[in-house]
């Protein structure tokens, strides 16, 4: 891994696991690794979850990390018989996988050797060439291979291992946001000239998100990108609108 700066890094999350399409465990990864690749500058461009069947995973895996600077995968790397993650990252980069001796190593540190099952030592079957993440907490170890990092679903295990990868990322120049508030302007009001404004700099996002308080309606329209002076011009353009409809 690189921490060299670099203009565009770009990054695609891919959660696995039929219990978020399901609704019943309800996603918290998806956030944190958003802001966390926000602040070091890189931009996340997709988001995909897929349920634990082999096709699915290896066609994801495959297509994000073809797309983008980094691929970040969450879920499917426990005991049971649905953990089929790591078996997918090895089928769709065409490597071997078998019970990585260091990563048994880790599972030692953990659990007695007398306790490491056929179920637990799933976990330490790492494919072929890969690096492992190491995992503070449960000491059973993600992976990186090419530029796919495979994480834990239970968040604060994802958490550390992401902290773990983190220092090793490229890194992009910062990405700078803008909040200009629009309170009791419609937006339909300014949906028009706004998007006139974005094709002026389409090096930016803009985008307009309302939100319903007390007082009314309360529009927040956000700015982000990585030209500051880009940025400084677009907000001026978009507060001289808001001045000017809310007259």
């Amino acid at each position: 891994m690189s921490t060299d700066t670099t203009a565009d890094v770009t990054a695609a999350i891919l959660v696995i696991g039929d219990e978020i399409l399901s609704g019943r465990t309800k996603d918290k990864n998806i956030g944190t690794i958003a802001d966390y690749l926000t602040a070091i500058g890189i931009g996340l461009r997709e988001v995909r979850i897929v349920p634990d069947v082999e096709a699915a995973i290896v066609e994801a895996v495959n297509s994000l990390r073809a797309r983008h600077t980094y691929l970040f995968t969450t879920g499917g790397i426990g005991p049971t018989h649905d953990d089929i993650t790591a078996d997918c990252v090895a089928k769709a980069f065409g490597v071997g996988i078998d019970v990585d001796p260091r990563a048994k190593a880790m599972l030692l540190e953990r659990h007695k050797p007398e306790d490491l099952n056929a179920a637990r030592l799933r976990m330490a079957r790492i494919p072929d060439g890969a690096a492992l993440i190491p995992n503070p907490i449960s000491k059973a170890p993600g992976f990186h291979i090419g530029n796919v990092f495979v994480m834990a679903g239970v968040p604060a295990i994802m958490q550390a291992m992401l902290d773990q990868i983190g220092p090793g990322l490229a890194r992009g120049a910062p990405i700078l946001s803008e909040t200009i508030l629009a309170r009791n302007l419609p937006e339909g009001t300014y949906a028009t000239p706004l998007a006139e404004i974005a094709k002026r700099h389409p090096a930016l996002s803009i985008g307009s998100y309302p939100s319903m308080t007390q007082s009314g309606f309360e529009n927040r329209i956000v700015v982000r990108g990585q030209d500051a002076a880009a940025l400084a011009g677009a907000r001026a353009e978009i507060e001289a609108l808001v001045a000017e409809l809310s007259a």
